[in-house]
């Protein structure tokens, strides 16, 4: 019975033809090829718990009286949003541990989006005929960031709705239709009531929308394109090397994601992170000392901080310092950042297609201005925390930021130069990088000493693999191995 339905399916949808073509799809075999999975699996989690806490929040900033259980706040007028999840966290069964892993899976995706796309920059898997997918892990990132300060607003605390309000700030702060823009984003005046319904919407069903479209294009495109791979083990620009979706990859990803929500359920059960009712309810005429937004906003948070009080007054209109950190300066990072395969393209005139990777070490001057810009954004990351900085050590606020004005322009310099000098010895030092063949000491009876070779690393000298035929490997688990590597495939690129 199970034979005709797949049958009669398959006679219309020839789901047979497609379905062996992604099973015979080959992933290579690196360990950083799981950091991207890393975002695709946190994504999944952040989905399960949303959905969770979307039953119990009350997206509202109407004032209401707190009777609830935690006893600091009883009596108190309270937003309902600020209401719903104090109670999400103390009254809902599982609810406080599905807030943290909501809360922490937001932070490792935000970041295994970022540690990906370096691994993606400093080996070039950027170039053609990748560029467009690159654009749309950078548009990832952006949408990313964005929605994870929407989420982190909507609970109305003290921390969050400081937030909003630099946000509010920020909007006004562009020329000539920044005041239209937060009227219109706001439904009126700051604070207004409509701002946390209208996030509620963007954050639970508009956004997460579009991150899922674009992450299908993001597979899709992998599917056609093949990954990129590291030279070695018989791996060339027209092949792929390394495990067949099916069973190898299969269980290795499978693993890998209940790994991945094993550590995020963990964090969120030992590691607390945003404790609003220590914060309390938000008042716009309230601030609180020693607090950073979630690490993804501090580079933002750093660069409002340092910017000194420059305006710029146009004829009838002035520009405020705000605007310079927080809108021009994201602005053409991450335009640059959309364009740089094209960028280096022109600039080196390589227009080939790019399937190995390079080593970072070869391309010493796309690797130093990587890592000089990284320098520069840590650098404002670091500067998010001036207050706590001055008063830890002791120093005038004044001297911490002017400090931080001062490596934010001379660290990426100095990054530059040492990383650039770095990538040139290495290149002049084959063997730097790669594991060493130790020898061993062997005592003799007579009590003398000799040294020989130890073994080599299983697998670190592969020979060449014949090309297969994509259509006659046999994805079973008693498959005929290629050369003794278990597990392992050479299938030519041809076939996509």
């Amino acid at each position: 019975m199970i034979d005709k339905l797949f049958g009669w399916v398959d006679d219309r949808l020839a789901l047979s033809r497609s379905g062996r073509h992604l099973i015979n799809k080959i992933f290579p075999d690196h360990w950083s090829f799981m950091i991207g999975e890393i975002a695709l699996y946190s994504f999944i989690v952040l989905l399960l718990t949303g959905v969770f806490l979307t039953l119990y929040f009350v997206p509202s900033g109407s004032d209401v009286v707190y009777h609830g259980v935690y006893a600091p706040l009883r009596g108190q007028r309270i937003s309902e949003a600020y209401n719903s999840t104090v109670n999400l966290s103390f009254q809902v069964r599982g609810g406080l541990l599905m807030r943290q892993m909501h809360h922490w899976a937001a932070n490792i995706f935000v970041g295994s989006i970022v540690v990906h796309m370096l691994r993606v920059f400093f080996t070039g898997a950027f170039r053609r005929p990748r560029e467009a997918n690159w654009m749309i892990g950078t548009t990832l990132l952006i949408l990313a960031i964005f929605n994870g300060f929407l989420g982190y607003s909507l609970p109305d605390d003290l921390i969050s709705g400081t937030g909003i309000r630099i946000a509010f700030s920020i909007t006004e702060s562009i020329p000539f239709v920044g005041t239209y823009l937060g009227f219109f984003l706001f439904g009126g005046q700051y604070p207004g009531t409509a701002i946390i319904p209208r996030f509620f919407i963007l954050h639970v069903l508009v956004l997460p929308l579009v991150i899922l479209g674009l992450l299908a294009g993001h597979l899709g495109m992998l599917v056609k394109h093949k990954h990129a791979q590291f030279p070695g083990r018989g791996a060339r620009n027209d092949n792929v090397v390394g495990s067949p979706l099916w069973p190898t990859y299969a269980a290795k990803a499978g693993g890998f994601f209940f790994l991945t929500t094993g550590v995020t359920a963990l964090l969120g059960a030992a590691v607390q992170i945003n404790p609003i009712w220590q914060y309390g309810q938000y008042y716009p005429y309230k601030v609180s000392y020693a607090v950073q937004p979630d690490w993804y906003m501090g580079f933002l948070d750093g660069a409002l901080r340092v910017m000194p009080a420059w305006e710029l007054h146009l004829p009838g209109h002035m520009i405020p310092n705000v605007f310079f950190p927080a809108i021009l300066l994201p602005g053409i990072t991450f335009t640059l950042l959309m364009l740089y395969p094209f960028i280096e393209a022109k600039l080196t005139g390589d227009v080939a297609e790019h399937h190995l990777l390079d080593r970072p070490r070869d391309r010493p001057v796309r690797t130093a201005f990587g890592v000089a810009t990284f320098a520069f954004y840590f650098v404002l990351f670091g500067a998010s925390a001036t207050d706590v900085l001055a008063n830890y050590l002791s120093l005038t606020l004044n001297f911490v930021l002017w400090a931080f004005r001062i490596m934010a322009i001379v660290v990426p310099f100095i990054v530059f130069a040492v990383t650039y000098k770095l990538c040139k010895e290495l290149q002049q030092t084959p063997s730097a990088g790669k594991r060493q063949q130790f020898n061993l000491i062997l005592r003799s009876a007579d009590g003398g000493y000799t040294t020989v070779p130890a073994e080599q690393y299983p697998g670190y000298d592969q020979p060449e693999l014949a090309p297969v035929d994509v259509e006659k490997v046999e994805l079973t688990a008693d498959a005929a191995q290629q050369d003794g590597d278990e597990g392992v495939y050479e299938i030519p690129r041809r076939y996509r």
